[in-house]
């Protein structure tokens, strides 16, 4: 039976070197040759992994946590935070000297010329720079799919209590996502089945961070990588080896993609 392979990218496809090992690579190319379909399912926008999609030759993808969806390369839903949201969520930060950074599609901005943790946080994703320009205004004049706030874990509680109509997703250090609340990847899914015609238990999904939990109670199996946050393994149907030992291959071998 055809599988619609669902994909998460840091920890994932890529190593703790942010590079695609070439036994995933090869499972990808084996996979598809045995008629399976790819897809990317990621927090990251599609600009910081369009070189990536291309390598693989997928062009179906759920980015932004859900918040933009792709489907043969034609976009089948865009999700933008409403505007007030993003005004009041950052005069929330403003006034706690935490800096934001708006995302589109094509590109991120930041609240403030330089900060260390926006530095810090964006280095680890490896994406060919440190830190993205100042636009203070970007929200007003473009549609942000995904922000950043960029604040300790231990001040993170007060953005929850304040704005229950965003969700905040820790993907680092000194950094959370900020979405629409309810908005995740599972959400993304839900979309790209309905123009792929895939059945959901017809669906495999790979990732490791808390930004897959909805993803791996949403289809219809789930595989955690040895690498993955402990939270998302008590999602798993399977529990591969730690991304850096191929266990992403060996998850493929052992389903009997390939």
């Amino acid at each position: 039976m055809k599988k619609l392979l669902l994909l998460d990218i840091d920890g994932t496809l890529l190593d703790t070197n942010k590079r695609l090992p070439d036994s995933a690579k090869s499972a990808l190319e084996k996979a598809r040759a045995n008629g399976h379909d790819l897809a990317i399912a990621t927090g990251r926008a599609p600009f910081m992994f369009k070189r990536l999609a291309a390598e693989l030759e997928v062009d179906s993808f759920i980015s932004f946590n859900g918040q933009y969806v792709v489907h043969s390369g034609q976009p089948i839903h865009k999700g933008a935070i409403d505007k007030q949201l993003l005004k009041d969520v950052s005069r929330f930060a403003e006034l706690r000297d935490h800096p934001i950074v708006y995302m589109d599609e094509a590109r991120m901005v930041s609240t403030i010329d330089f900060h260390p943790h926006i530095s810090e946080s964006i280095k680890s994703l490896k994406i060919g720079f440190t830190h993205p320009p100042e636009e203070q205004d970007f929200y007003l004049n473009s549609p942000v799919y995904q922000a950043l706030v960029f604040c300790a874990r231990e001040e993170e509680p007060a953005y929850h209590e304040s704005f229950p109509d965003l969700d905040f997703v820790r993907w680092h250090r000194v950094s959370c996502d900020i979405l629409p609340a309810g908005g995740s990847k599972a959400e993304g899914i839900k979309k790209l089945i309905k123009a792929t015609g895939h059945a959901l238990e017809d669906t495999i999904a790979f990732g490791d961070g808390l930004n897959d939990v909805q993803m791996m109670d949403l289809a219809g199996y789930s595989v955690v990588m040895g690498n993955g946050h402990e939270e998302v393994k008590k999602k798993a149907d399977y529990i591969t080896d730690h991304v850096d030992e191929h266990g992403l291959a060996k998850a493929f071998t052992h389903l009997g993609l390939i």
